[in-house]
């Protein structure tokens, strides 16, 4: 039986590195996971009033469908956020979806045709890729400079007649780099200029360590921004699966987008209606939970840059924001690419990372990402194994 060529080519190096790991797993040996970005899984809980308002929603009857585009009262509290943050955005110009990864669907299928292009920066965020390459279009990869600022004439270079959209992910995963307002107002003048697309990702908006966070919306004006965010990472329900998308309400170029992701929105019927509930109260309750986590993270990102910097053979750019590392490695004659490597690295330690090529493979080659998401006596741990598996190599 046949299987499309668009679901044959679709990768997820951050997840489909479990495949390895499960003959491992099974011998009985103990493997440490810094592959994947899911905080619950580590010392890092749902707030009890996120949870209270979910058990809630369900014990109170609201378990039916939810209006396709999401509930009123979720879309107001996002508008809230969004308005606070700069983005000049009204309810109707709101779709809540099932997390983020949901609501870049929906926009890729809305603005991706056959051999249409959008640019990316690279190193970038694995699912971006697919779901451009799923649609029949092409993923470019632009280059940031090594202080992570936007490379406004490589951009400019790779900018052509298919060109549809521009991507960012600020913070940055994998690199946990911050675009600052200056860089975001060079990508805001280049996709006004060549009438493209502006999708800014800002899932980690909250999770940012030495400077103020400055969204997208701050520079935006009638820019064509499309926003995606949702509440898996700051709001630690990444087993909810709640995000949404936010359409720029003084952008009138946008018309086309207001008339069509909907419809894309109704034939997936709805997202999950308790869930929904509880990011009202993610939203609007309690945020003590964030200063602490960001605090805890800022901790275990200095220990593991630290331990990284002083291994031979490993680089390391301290990140600003998020909760990734992306160390660079000298391959030197011992591995022909990263993927070698980070296969080596785990087949000898039982330590997960993922190969930095998952992420680009202009850019990300010759790198490799892992979470800091751990407490420090397991980050102790892993650092130990990598720094012996390093002198092992030499």
């Amino acid at each position: 039986m046949k299987v499309s060529e668009r679901t044959s080519g679709v990768e997820y190096a951050i997840r489909d590195i479990i495949l390895h790991a499960k003959s491992y797993e099974e011998s009985g040996k103990e493997i440490i996971y810094l592959n994947i970005g899911d905080p619950v899984r580590f010392d890092f809980k749902t707030p009890d009033h996120i949870k209270k308002a979910l058990i809630d929603a369900v014990n109170n009857g609201e378990n039916y469908y939810a209006e396709s585009e999401g509930l009123p009262e979720l879309k107001r509290a996002v508008v809230e956020k969004e308005n606070e943050k700069g983005l000049g955005v009204v309810e109707e110009d709101v779709i809540i979806s099932n997390g983020v990864s949901e609501g870049l669907d929906m926009v890729m299928a809305s603005v991706i045709d056959p051999n249409s292009e959008v640019l990316m920066p690279g190193p970038y965020y694995p699912p971006y890729a697919s779901y451009v390459k799923f649609y029949g279009g092409r993923p470019i990869e632009f280059q940031l400079h090594q202080n992570g600022g936007i490379d406004v004439e490589d951009i400019v270079s790779k900018i052509t007649p298919k060109s549809r959209a521009i991507c960012i992910i600020n913070p940055n995963n994998p690199t946990g780099e911050v675009f600052d307002r200056k860089n975001l107002q060079k990508v805001i003048d280049l996709a006004a200029e060549y009438d493209l697309y502006l999708i800014c990702d800002e899932i980690y908006d909250k999770i940012v360590f030495d400077e103020q966070f400055v969204g997208i919306g701050r520079v935006s004006k009638d820019a064509p921004v499309i926003l995606l965010n949702g509440f898996s990472k700051s709001y630690l329900m990444t087993g909810w699966r709640c995000g949404y998308i936010c359409l720029n309400s003084d952008s009138k170029r946008l018309e086309s987008l207001r008339t069509n992701i909907p419809k894309l929105a109704r034939v997936r019927i709805a997202s999950n209606l308790p869930v929904q509930v509880a990011a009202v109260q993610a939203l609007r309750g309690p945020q003590d939970h964030i200063n602490i986590m960001v605090d805890k993270l800022k901790r275990r990102r200095d220990y593991i840059v630290r331990r990284l910097n002083a291994i031979d053979g490993i680089s390391c750019i301290s990140p600003r924001g998020a909760f990734y590392v992306f160390p660079e490695i000298d391959l030197g004659h011992n591995w022909k690419n990263d993927k070698e490597f980070v296969f080596d690295f785990f087949d000898n330690t039982g330590i997960l990372t993922v190969n930095g090529s998952g992420f680009g493979s202009k850019y990300g080659s010759s790198h490799f990402r892992a979470v800091y998401l751990p407490s420090e006596d397991i980050l102790e741990k892993a650092m130990d194994k990598l720094e012996l598996f390093m002198r092992s190599r030499v």
